[in-house]
């Protein structure tokens, strides 16, 4: 008898009035503005603004949900098309069920097209969030908990999660699988910020170290999952899709280093810019010379001022040779002087 286990929640869902607050959705929701805060500090970390991790998440995941769904559906299709399924709950994503190499995937495309309307590189923003992401598999995984759902082989080890009596499984103390990985995603986010930091990651390497280090993680903990699965060669299909993407990212990894060492210097090109034309103006630089200000303000201005000095000095011109004129000619000084020579001689001879 295990008398040291993980109990499960009697239920997912907690009523709050009119409005059910599901486990599950709850924490998705909590790992995506997770994902979403982290990135952003490490975006802004390197060069770029505050408030772009955002605005471009606001297209990735909505592309990343409905990626995440149509994996699981399309590789558990059984659970909705077969006979006696409702095909309709393939619909329900509040009840659980996210294939995180489809999330991971459309979640990407959604990336690549606010990066494109922002004019920022896709492989950058990805560096920024890969740390966030495993952070917010981490806090998702802990949904699977509360729907009492992928869990592993039984056990009697003191950790065992206590699954109850249920649609689809059998009362007992299992491996749970949902906490492994939710630890190992710890992990995998906390390597990624020491190997970016160590290494100076660029060009999308950090999130394929991101990609490289859970696939690691997912090929032991699937192999200890019990819940119904394809099997192809005697492995369970996300065994084979965590090898080969785990293949893939490393590749990427050899052939990027390879290609584009080092890291982006410009992340966000805006950024840059900015700055750039705040200093412009704030030093007097624009319209100095008189290019600035298409309207001809400027050398409007210069012109007035010219005229106005023109002016002056013609006016002051013009007021000294009246004034000449009126005045009559004073005997100058050299012509005074001989006379008062010459009127103080005799004054002397006199007096002698």
């Amino acid at each position: 008898m295990n008398l040291a286990y993980i109990p499960s929640p009697s239920t997912g869902v907690i009523e709050l009035g009119p409005i059910p607050l599901r486990g599950y959705a709850f924490c998705i929701i909590i790992g995506v503005f997770v994902a979403v805060w982290f990135g952003n500090k490490r975006w802004v970390a390197r060069g770029g603004t505050a408030g772009t991790v955002a605005d471009i998440a606001v297209w990735a995941v909505p592309f990343g949900l409905v990626g995440g769904r149509l994996y699981h559906v399309i590789t558990d299709y059984q659970l909705y098309f077969s006979d006696g399924e409702n095909w309709v709950d393939a619909f329900k994503i509040w009840q659980g069920g996210l294939g995180i190499w489809g999330a991971v995937a459309f979640g990407a495309v959604g990336a690549w097209i606010g990066c494109r309307r922002r004019g920022i590189p896709l492989p950058a923003w990805a560096d920024a969030l890969a740390p966030g992401i495993a952070f917010a598999q981490a806090i998702g995984r802990w949904g699977n908990w509360f729907n009492q759902e992928l869990y592993g082989k039984e056990t009697d080890l003191p950790w065992a999660v206590k699954i109850s009596e249920g649609a689809n499984r059998v009362a007992g103390t299992y491996h749970p699988t949902f906490l492994y990985e939710s630890l190992w995603c710890v992990g995998v986010a906390l390597l990624v910020i020491w190997a970016d930091r160590r290494f100076k990651l660029g060009h999308g390497r950090a999130f394929a170290l991101y990609v490289a280090a859970y696939c690691a993680g997912r090929g032991w903990i699937e192999y200890l999952r019990v819940d119904e699965a394809h099997h192809v060669l005697g492995l369970r299909l996300n065994v084979w899709t965590a090898i080969v993407v785990f293949v893939l990212a490393v590749v990427y990894m050899v052939i990027s280093a390879k290609l584009r060492p080092g890291r982006e210097e410009v992340v966000e090109p805006a950024a840059v810019e900015a700055p750039k034309d705040e200093a412009g103006g704030a030093d007097g630089k624009d319209g100095a010379d008189g290019k600035d200000g298409e309207d001809g303000t400027a050398s409007e201005g210069s012109t007035d001022a010219t005229d106005a000095k023109g002016s002056t000095d013609s006016t002051g011109s013009a007021a000294s040779e009246e004034t000449k004129a009126s005045v009559p000619d004073a005997p100058s000084a050299e012509a005074k002087a001989p006379e008062d020579d010459a009127d103080a001689t005799p004054q002397k001879a006199e007096k002698s």
